[in-house]
C-alpha cells in the first residue's frame, strides 16, 4: 500500500495566495486542505481551492492532459507525437531564421499570471537578454496593469501598501469595482469575521449590480456601469466642501493640491448622483464615513481596472485617500485585490511588455545598462513592446511572425475574438505551451509543448498583499511534461547556439532556486528589495517584499513614514475628469453588456470545468437582465435572444435578475467555445468575449472588459435539441468533445458537464429546421440505438427516448418542437427511482404527487441543495432582528453543515435568511 505523503504548497487560483497542503499517494493527488500555519489564510479555502485534487485525478491527467510534444508542419496537417529534442530544433530553427530575416521584433511572447516567479524570470531573460526583443506581455494586462500605473502615477511606485491584517483593524471598508465574496471568498470570510468582532464597522460596496458582497454590505451604490471617476471626483468635492480633508499632511506629503481641487469644483452632489444615478445623500454619507473612520480601506479589482479609464479609476481612489489622510496606518490604504496566483511576480520579474526587472523603467538608459550587465550582454531593447490586445493585431497584420503563447488561453479571455483568431490563423507559427490539450487556443498551434502543472512543479509566487510563498511539487507531471522554467532554458540553450555575441547569458539552471536567487540579485536597491530572503526562509515561513540584506523579516506595510516613491518623496493628487465609456449606449445599441465570474469556475475554465462538480451551483450559461426589462420585452426565464454589435452577434438563453440595474446585461467571463458555441452567417460565436470591446485604456493598455453596448431582441427557433446522459467516466470527455463537432454548425448549442465522480452531460441546442442525420449521429454517439431504448414520438413532431438501467433514468433525448422538461432532467441528474409507468416518462407534466424541482448545490462542500435549505428555513421561526437572523444561519450551518468547510456559500446563506425576514414584513 502506497505511503500518503503531504507537501505544503500554494493554491494556483486568485492573488489571494492560500497555502494548502497536498495530500498524494504513489504519483496521485488524492486530497488537499488549507495550511493552518499560512499567514494568508489560516487554513480556509474556498470552494475552488478545497477541490483541486478533483482537477487533477488519474481520468483527467489520461484525458485531458498533455503528455508529449506535438508539432504539424504545415497548418492543414494534424497534430503529430514528437519528442523534446525534435520539437526545441525545429523551434530553434524556426526563431533563428525568422529573427534574421525579419528582426527580433518578430518574435512574440504571451505569457501568464499563473507562472511561477522563476518561470516568468527565464521567458523575460530569453526574450530580451537573447533574442533582443521587448516583445512579451502577460495576461496580467487583462487584469492587473490599470492598477499597476495607478500605484506608480500616485505613489511612484508598484508596491501595493497594505496587507490582509488590515481588514481586521479597518472601521471602514470600500469594496468598488469588486465582489470578494466571489472573486477572493478567503479574504471575504476574513471580513465577515472582523465584523463579527467589532460591528461598529462599516462596509461600502460601489458595484452596478447587488451582488453577495453588496447584499451584506451597510451601504449599497448601485452606480451606472462606468462612472467610477465621476463617484470618485463627486467624493472629492464633498470631502473639499464639508473641510473634510487633512492639509497639514496633504502640504507636507503630496503634490498637485491646488490643480486636484480646482478640477473637481463641478462634481457637486446633484451632478455626480445625476452621472452615477444615486442618491446625492448616499454620496454625503459615504464621504463622511471615510474621512471621520479612524482607518478607511479600500479593497478594489476589475471594476476599476478592465476600463478605458482604468489608471484614472485607480488614482482618483488613491486621491481619496491622500486628501484624508488615509494611508500608511494600519487598517487605512488603498489595496488591490490581484486577479491571478502570481501577477505580481510577472509584474516583479518586469515580464510585460512596458516593464524590466526588479521594477525597472524600460524607457530608462541606467536600468536598461544595469539589467544588460547583470546578464552578461551588452545592451537591451529599448522600445517598449506590444501590449496584449495590441500584439495579436501586431500578429494579425504581419509584425510578429511567430507567437510563443504560454499557460494562458488568448482564444477565450481577449476582446474581440474574430481579430483574436484572424491573428492567430495569420501568424507563420504558433507555439502553445500548455498543461491542458483541449483550450480552445491549443487548435491553432503548430508546436505544443507540454508543461508541468499545480502540484507538478517548484517555485514562488507574490500574493496581493507581496507575501512571497513557496510552490512545491507534490507528484511528478504525467508523461514528457516538463516545468516552465525547463523549457525555455532548453529551447533557449538551443537558439544560443545561434548567437555566438550572447555566450555569456545564462541560461542553463539546475533548478528553480537558482534562477530565484539571480532574480533576487537584480532587486537589490530597489523598492521590493528582497536581497534579505533565501529559499530556506520561505521553506520556513512566507514573507512580503520588501526585505532587503540585513532584515530578518519583510515589511507588512508601506509608507507608514508617509514617504514616497517619487523622487522627492511626496505622493501625485492627480487629476481625473471623467470620460464616458468608448461604447455609446444609443438606440440601435441600448443595452449595456458586463462581464464577470461566477463562485465556483475560474477563468477560461481548463482547470475547473476538469471537476464536474464545479458545475452544480450555477450548471448553465444565462445571460442575465433586470425583469422590468424582461417584461417590457416579453421575455421569459429561458427564451433565446439575439445581442449583437458591429464586433458580432450571438445568441444567449437569457434569465431575470433583479441584482441587475435596467439596462445592463451581466454574462460570466468563462462561457467559452470549450462549452458555449454559435454559427450563422458564415460566423462563429466565441463565447462573450466575441462583443467585448476592445477599447484601451490610454495608460496602461488594458482593455475594457467591463462595458460594451449591444442591442437584443427575442429570438424565435422552432427546433430544438436536449440531452442529458449519465456516462462512462473515460468516455465522458471524448463525448464532449465529439458534440461540439456534431453540433458546431447551429446557431446555439452548449454541452455541459454535471455529477461529481459520476460524469453527466448536459446539451441543449436550437435549430432552424429538423437535422434527422444529427438525430442519427446523436443517437450513436448516446447508445440511443439499442432495444432496451424506449422511443415516443407525438403530434407536436416532438421525439423522445429514454434509456433506464436498474430503474433511474441512464439518457433522456427530447428532439422537436418540444423542450425537455425540466422534471425529467431533474430526475436523472438526482437519479430518483423511477416506480412509474414508462409512458408517464413521455409527458410534459411530471407523474401526479412527482414533481421535483430542479437542484442547485448552494454549498459545494458538503453537497447541500437550494431545496433543503429552503425547506430548513420554512420550519423556523422567522427573524426579527439582525442578531436573530445571525442566530438562525449558525442553527443552518449546525443542522445541514452549509458553510462550515470553505465559508464561500455563506453569503447566499444569509441573503436566503435576509429574505424570510423582508417576505414576513411584506
Amino acid at each position: 500500500m502506497s505511503v500518503i505523503t503531504e507537501t505544503r504548497s500554494t493554491c494556483c487560483y486568485c492573488g489571494v495566495g492560500c497555502g494548502v497542503l497536498i495530500s498524494a499517494s504513489g504519483n496521485q493527488i488524492t486530497g488537499v486542505r488549507g495550511d493552518p500555519d499560512h499567514p494568508a489564510n489560516f487554513g480556509r479555502l474556498c470552494s475552488k481551492g478545497s477541490q483541486l485534487h478533483l482537477t487533477s485525478t488519474p481520468l483527467i491527467q489520461a484525458h485531458r492532459r498533455l503528455h508529449t510534444p506535438m508539432l504539424r508542419q504545415h497548418r492543414n496537417e494534424t497534430l503529430q507525437h514528437a519528442d523534446w529534442n525534435t520539437v526545441t530544433a525545429l523551434m530553434a530553427s524556426r526563431i533563428v531564421s525568422t529573427v534574421r530575416q525579419y528582426g527580433p521584433d518578430s518574435i512574440g511572447f504571451y505569457v501568464s499570471g499563473q507562472l511561477l516567479t522563476e518561470d516568468y524570470y527565464l521567458f523575460n531573460k530569453l526574450a530580451r537578454g537573447l533574442i533582443g526583443t521587448n516583445q512579451i506581455d502577460s495576461n496580467s494586462r487583462l487584469c492587473m496593469s490599470s492598477a499597476v500605473a495607478g500605484y506608480k502615477q500616485s505613489l511612484g511606485s508598484d508596491a501595493p501598501p497594505c496587507n490582509y491584517e488590515d481588514l481586521d483593524c479597518a472601521d471602514l471598508v470600500l469594496i468598488i469595482g469588486a465582489n470578494p465574496a466571489y472573486a477572493h471568498p478567503v479574504l471575504y470570510r476574513r471580513l465577515e469575521a472582523a465584523r463579527h468582532k467589532r460591528p461598529q464597522m462599516k462596509v461600502v460596496v460601489v458595484d452596478p449590480r447587488r451582488t453577495d458582497s453588496a447584499q451584506d454590505a451597510d451601504l449599497h451604490l448601485a452606480i451606472k456601469p462606468g462612472t467610477d471617476v465621476a463617484l470618485l471626483n463627486g467624493l472629492l468635492h464633498i470631502c473639499l466642501w464639508e473641510g473634510w480633508i487633512r492639509q497639514d499632511w496633504i502640504d507636507a506629503h503630496t503634490t498637485g493640491f491646488t490643480e486636484l481641487r480646482n478640477s473637481v469644483r463641478s462634481y457637486t452632489p446633484e451632478y455626480t448622483a445625476s452621472v452615477c444615478g444615486v442618491k446625492p445623500e448616499d454620496l454625503h454619507q459615504l464621504a463622511e464615513w471615510f474621512y471621520k473612520a479612524p482607518a478607511s480601506l479600500s479593497l478594489y479589482c476589475q471594476g476599476l481596472n478592465q476600463s478605458s479609464s482604468g489608471t484614472a479609476k485607480n488614482s482618483a481612489l488613491i486621491n481619496l485617500h491622500l486628501i484624508t489622510a488615509q494611508i500608511g496606518r494600519p487598517g487605512a490604504g488603498p489595496f488591490s485585490l490581484t486577479g491571478q496566483p502570481n501577477a505580481m511576480g510577472g509584474r516583479e520579474t518586469g515580464s510585460m511588455s512596458t516593464l524590466l526587472c526588479g521594477h525597472r523603467d524600460i524607457q530608462n538608459p541606467a536600468d536598461r545598462a544595469e539589467v544588460a550587465a547583470a546578464w552578461g550582454i551588452d545592451t537591451l531593447p529599448d522600445q517598449a513592446g506590444s501590449t496584449a490586445v495590441d500584439m495579436f493585431e501586431a500578429v494579425r497584420n504581419g509584425r510578429i511572425r511567430i507567437l510563443w503563447i504560454v499557460c494562458t488561453n488568448p482564444a477565450q479571455s481577449l476582446p474581440a475574438q474574430a481579430q483574436v483568431r484572424a491573428a492567430l490563423e495569420a501568424a507563420e507559427l504558433v507555439i502553445v505551451q500548455e498543461a491542458f490539450a483541449d483550450t480552445a487556443t491549443c487548435r491553432y498551434a503548430d508546436i505544443l509543448l507540454p508543461a508541468a502543472s499545480w502540484g507538478e512543479k517548484e517555485g514562488t509566487v507574490t500574493n496581493s498583499e507581496r507575501r512571497i510563498s513557496r510552490v512545491r511539487a507534490a507528484i511528478s507531471p504525467p508523461g514528457m511534461a516538463k516545468p516552465d522554467w525547463w523549457i525555455a532554458s532548453q529551447i533557449g540553450q538551443a537558439i544560443q547556439q545561434h548567437f555566438p555575441l550572447k555566450k555569456n547569458l545564462k541560461l542553463s539552471y539546475e533548478g528553480p532556486q537558482q534562477i530565484w536567487n539571480e532574480h533576487r540579485e537584480l532587486t537589490r536597491g530597489q523598492d521590493l528589495d528582497i536581497t534579505g530572503l533565501s529559499y530556506a526562509m520561505l521553506e520556513q515561513h512566507p514573507q512580503q517584499w520588501p526585505c532587503p540584506t540585513g532584515q530578518t523579516s519583510g515589511k507588512p506595510r508601506l509608507y507608514t513614514d508617509f514617504r514616497f516613491q517619487h523622487a522627492d518623496g511626496k505622493a501625485r493628487l492627480i487629476e481625473t475628469p471623467y470620460q464616458s465609456a468608448q461604447d455609446k449606449v444609443t438606440p440601435r445599441t441600448p443595452f449595456i453588456l458586463s462581464t464577470g465570474r461566477i463562485r465556483d469556475q475560474w477563468h477560461g475554465m481548463s482547470r475547473t470545468g476538469a471537476n464536474n462538480a464545479a458545475f452544480s451551483h450555477q450548471p448553465q450559461p444565462f445571460l442575465e437582465m433586470h425583469p422590468a426589462d424582461m417584461q417590457s420585452r416579453l421575455l421569459q426565464d429561458g427564451d433565446m435572444v439575439h445581442i449583437s454589435n458591429q464586433r458580432g452577434q450571438q445568441y444567449w438563453r437569457i434569465i431575470g435578475n433583479p441584482a441587475l440595474r435596467p439596462g445592463l446585461l451581466w454574462l460570466p467571463m468563462h462561457w467559452g467555445e470549450e462549452y458555449v458555441w454559435g454559427y450563422e452567417d458564415g460566423k462563429t460565436a466565441y463565447g462573450v468575449n466575441t462583443l467585448v470591446s476592445p477599447a484601451l485604456d490610454p495608460q496602461s493598455r488594458q482593455p475594457e472588459l467591463k462595458y460594451t453596448t449591444v442591442s437584443l431582441r427575442k429570438q424565435e427557433f422552432p427546433w430544438r435539441l436536449s440531452i442529458t446522459s449519465w456516462l462512462k467516466p473515460d468516455s465522458a470527455h471524448e463525448k464532449q468533445k465529439e458534440c461540439r463537432r456534431l453540433l458546431g454548425h447551429l446557431p446555439y448549442a452548449e454541452c455541459i458537464p454535471f455529477g461529481g465522480v459520476a460524469k453527466g452531460l448536459s446539451v441543449f441546442a436550437v435549430m432552424n429546421a429538423p437535422d434527422h442525420q444529427l438525430l442519427h449521429a446523436l443517437k450513436q454517439l448516446f447508445e440511443l440505438n439499442s432495444p432496451d431504448v424506449m422511443q415516443y414520438s407525438d403530434s407536436q413532431r416532438s421525439t423522445r427516448l429514454v434509456r433506464l438501467a436498474q430503474q433511474q433514468l441512464q439518457t433522456v433525448l427530447q428532439f422537436g418542437t418540444q423542450t425537455l422538461p425540466d422534471w425529467l432532467s431533474v430526475w436523472l441528474t438526482t437519479q430518483v427511482t423511477v416506480n412509474v409507468p414508462a409512458s408517464q416518462l413521455f409527458q410534459q407534466q411530471a407523474p401526479d404527487g412527482k414533481a421535483t424541482v430542479a437542484v442547485t448545490q448552494i454549498c459545494q462542500c458538503m453537497g447541500v441543495s437550494a431545496s433543503s435549505i429552503s425547506q430548513f428555513l420554512q420550519k423556523q421561526q422567522v427573524p426579527a432582528s439582525a442578531y436573530e437572523e445571525q442566530q438562525l444561519l449558525q442553527n443552518l450551518q449546525q443542522t445541514l453543515g452549509c458553510g462550515t468547510r470553505c465559508g464561500s456559500c455563506v453569503p447566499e446563506l444569509k441573503q436566503k435568511i435576509r429574505h424570510l425576514r423582508e417576505a414576513a414584513s411584506n
